[in-house]
């Protein structure tokens, strides 16, 4: 059973969402794992682990007019609530007009665990790749394998499989009928390491889980954004990069921004530290109004199972459109070289 509703935020702050579903448990910040939970939804065939000699693709530039979209489970959401690494992306392509749409879901897996809400996940994952569709992203990050390493290494090829499944299907859904999926570049993630008091068996495991999430990067042509072997113990004991030991501080979000950036073969302006906060402020004033827009509060009454109740409410949600679209040109306005700002 799934129960799926919205928090409301502290004074200034964002909406956040609070869902569990069969062992599942997301409240924003924390989300717990059991391994009977993961995998439910689609069976896929164990996919070929790449040549051991065989790279990721090189960093990968982002591009004016590109469409991005962040696709993955807590890591992100909890991303768009902060903004770290979307105001980084594009403080460093101040020339570009990239456009950025974050799908992160607490607690889901690349079986799209937590998506299904009332329905089964492979509903959630359907609706999932229909959301990629109508956004038609060029570019796409994915970042999973956190909540699927609590399988152990029972689970290890089941994720290979589906997670090359998932590449496939999401280039297909993002190219629709237009372009060829091969044309939408992806770029896998890597979880960052566990702070945790049992970090060592847990850390083991996501280094498999990582292992494993390079060697589809390969065998898919894709970049890569290695957060599991890119972050790297504190200097200073006690100086932590995780809130809970699992999900990245604001200081641990800031490192993994730079790692984006490096995989997308950037560099930040020597004033980024100077504009960074006020630049956050307006990706996650964006970010907040997107989140209404693909996941309305009550979402069940709007387009699920009690739709027959006010889903007449839903010609209201194409609304927040242009409301997203203003909020990212002031984004686009901030990242500009002051020079050439209006």
């Amino acid at each position: 059973m799934r129960v799926s509703c919205i928090r409301a935020p502290a004074a200034g702050g964002t909406w956040s969402p609070v869902s569990t579903r069969a062992g599942t448990l997301s409240l924003g910040v924390m989300t717990v794992s059991l391994a009977g939970a993961i995998g439910a939804a689609v069976v896929a065939p164990a996919a070929e682990p790449a040549s051991p000699l065989a790279q990721p693709a090189p960093p990968q530039p982002l591009r004016d007019g590109d469409r991005v979209v962040f696709l993955g489970d807590t890591f992100f959401e909890r991303e768009g609530q902060r903004g770290f690494i979307e105001s980084a992306l594009a403080a460093a392509h101040p020339a570009a007009a990239i456009r950025f749409r974050n799908l992160g879901w607490s607690g889901d897996t690349v079986w799209a665990d937590s998506r299904g809400v009332f329905d089964p996940p492979s509903k959630g994952y359907d609706r999932m790749l229909a959301l990629v569709g109508e956004i038609a992203p060029t570019v796409v990050f994915v970042a999973y394998g956190r909540n699927e390493s609590e399988r152990g290494d029972a689970g290890l090829e089941k994720f290979r499989g589906q997670l090359s499944k998932l590449c496939d299907d999401v280039r297909k859904a993002a190219a629709g009928a237009d372009r060829p999926p091969e044309s939408v570049r992806l770029m896998l993630v890597t979880p960052s390491p566990c702070e945790t008091i049992d970090a060592d068996r847990r850390n083991a495991m996501l280094a498999a889980y990582a292992g494993v999430i390079r060697e589809v990067a390969v065998v898919k042509a894709a970049g890569l954004v290695d957060l599991h072997g890119g972050l790297k113990p504190p200097a200073a004991p006690g100086k932590l990069r995780t809130e809970n030991g699992v999900h990245l501080s604001d200081a641990g979000y800031a490192e993994a921004a730079n790692r984006f950036v490096e995989a997308c073969g950037g560099r930040l302006p020597a004033d980024f530290a100077d504009r960074a906060a006020e630049l956050r402020r307006l990706v996650v004033d964006k970010n907040t109004l997107f989140f209404h827009r693909w996941r309305p509060a009550n979402e069940t009454y709007i387009f699920l199972f009690r739709k027959h109740e006010q889903g007449n409410n839903a010609v209201e949600i194409p609304r927040f459109d242009p409301l997203v679209e203003e909020a990212e040109k002031k984004v686009h306005e901030a990242v500009r070289p002051s020079e050439k700002r209006r």
